[in-house]
């Protein structure tokens, strides 16, 4: 065996910055809601308010949204890594708390791999009402749950890690994102309007990167 060969078995690679993972979390949140957005405001046909977010995959620009849940998802994934990595063991949030961003990560990225079926006009050409549920959009319809579910859970998991430090500020916040994205997401389907719904996940998605920067700007002072 060569010495080069030798050398490179032997030093490990550099691993990727604490920084750069929290960084990750910190762009994933407002990224996805611009992404989503703007697509609402430009995209033929789509009606943010009959449409549910995830039919922005469909159609002929529809890998831009396809790609929005995919890189998204990706960079939560990074920034439950590096939360992990900056929060002592044995405190709250560290085992609980990552481990369900990581679900919430990991169905963004499930959305964009199982795409939902066209339905109600969008995109062009597609009858009114509900159309057939095909087997990828069957499990589509887990993302959103996996994604509401998981995240609401890691709010009250970091709430109760404030609460024991007596951050009162970001108690308050992380229980009110929750109760936003709860209160919105419920009105939505009685009220005929997917914006509230769309608008309670924002609360929810950007709490997530905020808590990025948090441990990002705190992580920075130590060092």
């Amino acid at each position: 065996m060569s010495t080069d060969t030798m050398n490179s078995a032997t030093i490990p690679r550099a691993a990727v910055p604490t920084r750069v993972l929290l960084g990750c979390g910190a762009v994933a949140g407002p990224m996805f809601v611009l992404l989503i957005a703007a697509q609402a405001m430009t995209r033929d046909g789509f009606d943010a308010a009959r449409h549910p977010l995830s039919m922005l995959a469909l159609g002929e620009h529809g890998w831009i949204q396809t790609v929005n849940f995919l890189v998204s998802g990706a960079l939560v994934l990074a920034s439950a890594a590096g939360l992990r990595r900056v929060l002592s063991p044995g405190t709250t949030g560290r085992t609980w708390g990552t481990a369900l961003i990581t679900v919430y990560g990991a169905s963004l990225v499930w959305a964009g791999v199982f795409p939902t079926d066209p339905a109600d006009g969008f995109p062009a050409g597609t009858p009114a009402g509900a159309g057939e549920v095909s087997w990828h959009g069957m499990l589509h319809n887990l993302a959103p749950v996996g994604m509401g579910l998981a995240l609401s859970a890691a709010c009250l998991v970091f709430a109760r890690r404030f609460a024991r430090e007596g951050r009162r500020g970001w108690t308050i916040y992380s229980v009110a994102a929750v109760a936003v994205y709860l209160v919105l997401g419920l009105a939505a389907f009685p009220a005929g309007e997917f914006r509230l719904m769309l608008a309670g996940g924002a609360a929810i998605w950007t709490w997530a990167a905020v808590l990025s920067i948090k441990f990002l700007i705190e992580s920075g002072d130590r060092a």
